[in-house]
């Protein structure tokens, strides 16, 4: 189940985000930061998921008291909103325009693609709100300038942002599921496949290939065959799958973004 940011006190989270507030009034003495905090909440989602991450486990991370945090933050919610403010540190704050807009638009996305890689925990949290913390702000800037002086006006600048955000999440997404997939299962996609494959001629319809002409073309053209895997390749095959369809879907929307911008021009 996804964790929802904004769900803690706005202004204790956006005084936190913001460095405008110290420690809170309870607790011990502080002997940490709050920023002190957040790094053990990252390194803990970091190797153990979100689905561990109490504030209990942070505590005996840091080698404290659980209520020894509630000096530093005021809880879990208000923490998730300054962990993924965090991460976004790791994204730059600009790039060299003189490869062209496509390359760094490219750049972004890839510097995306690899912050979720890192930080897995951060596609289990509900994306639909943004935390409006610096580190986030100064990453969003450095994206909104690769669409600066094409001709976009402002809306389809964001547009534009968001169309590569959104796809990047959604590609990420996939791996991510399949990575637990095996996890919780205990199962390869090797196996998963040996098990099923061969079932399924016993249960389809008599008439499948009339129903299914397309699919039923592309296995005879072999489309569905592991032709090109490498047996060295420790990459389960569904997370290569997956990944062959970031490159071909990224390439694909920055074709169209391109097009559109020709026109605009």
């Amino acid at each position: 189940m996804s964790e929802f940011i904004g769900r803690g006190d706005p202004r204790r989270t956006m005084e936190l985000l913001w460095g405008r507030t110290g420690p809170s009034t309870r607790g011990p003495t502080a002997e940490l930061t709050s920023a002190d905090v957040v790094d053990a909440a990252i390194a803990v989602a970091d190797a153990e998921g979100l689905a561990r991450l109490t504030m209990r486990r942070i505590a005996e991370h840091l080698g404290r008291s659980t209520m020894s945090l509630y000096t530093y933050v005021p809880g879990k919610a208000e923490l998730l909103d300054l962990m993924l403010d965090a991460v976004q540190a790791e994204l730059p704050t600009a790039y060299d325009r003189s490869d062209g807009w496509r390359a760094m638009a490219e750049a972004f996305a890839r510097d995306q693609w690899r912050l979720l890689e890192r930080h897995p925990w951060s596609l289990d949290i509900a994306g639909g709100r943004t935390p409006l913390g610096p580190h986030t702000l100064d990453a969003y800037e450095a994206q909104l300038a690769v669409f600066d002086g094409l001709g976009l006006d402002g809306v389809e600048m964001t547009r534009a942002v968001a169309a590569i955000t959104s796809f990047v999440r959604g590609a990420a997404q996939a791996v991510h599921e399949t990575r637990g997939a095996e996890a919780a299962t205990g199962l390869s996609d090797d196996d998963w496949w040996n098990a099923h494959a061969p079932l399924l001629e016993e249960v389809m319809d008599p008439d499948w290939p009339a129903r299914h002409p397309t699919v039923t073309r592309l296995q005879q053209d072999q489309a569905f065959d592991q032709t090109d895997r490498d047996p060295g390749d420790p990459t389960p095959y569904l997370v290569k799958v997956a990944l062959d369809a970031f490159d071909y879907g990224l390439a694909r929307l920055l074709d169209g973004i391109a097009a559109h911008i020709a026109r605009a021009s």
